[in-house]
């Protein structure tokens, strides 16, 4: 029963050393676009007062498909031919969901931005959080099962909401 998508909250904060074509500094009018897939995709207001050292604390909601490995945040800028790439950054799903990370939590992430060539290009500065909740304890029980119907030396005998058997780890001390 896996859902296939979940709600991302993208808070894009600011961004720093931004520089165009790695020679001039950005003047005004830099903005973020965030994308889950190709078809998903959010972007921000531009920056007319920061230059290459823009803020735009800009709250951005999208959905990010279960089989999403990567978040890319995009910086852009406008010019009289259209929109300029700054810079890119593919940030890994895991750096804020699954692991042991509490629900709703909100990560506070900076980013080197990388330009076309590959060449480092400013810092984007923002923080994501996974919207909704699931269930630790649900996800922690499971797992137990799991691991004691294939290891039974683990125990491993659940209740709701309960997780009894494992195994427990630590460092020995020497007494002297």
């Amino acid at each position: 029963m896996g859902t296939t998508s979940r709600a991302l909250e993208v808070t894009i904060i600011s961004g720093e050393g931004l520089r165009v074509d790695r020679r001039r500094p950005v003047k005004k009018k830099a903005f973020v676009v965030v994308r889950t897939n190709s078809q998903n995709s959010r972007s921000t207001k531009a920056d007319f007062d920061g230059g290459s050292f823009p803020a735009w604390n800009e709250k951005l909601v999208l959905e990010m498909p279960a089989h999403a490995r990567f978040l890319t945040v995009e910086v852009r800028c406008k010019v009289n031919s259209g929109d300029k790439v700054v810079g890119t950054a593919k940030i890994p799903v895991s750096d804020f969901a699954g692991g042991f990370f509490p629900p709703n939590y909100l990560h506070f992430l900076s980013y080197r931005l990388r330009d076309s060539g590959g060449e480092r290009n400013g810092i984007i500065n923002l923080s994501v959080r996974v919207k909704g909740t699931e269930n630790v304890i649900g996800a922690a029980t499971c797992a137990v099962a799991a691991a004691s119907s294939s290891r039974p030396w683990m125990g491993g005998s659940t209740a709701v909401g309960k997780v009894y058997g494992g195994v427990a780890t630590g460092v020995p001390v020497w007494m002297a």
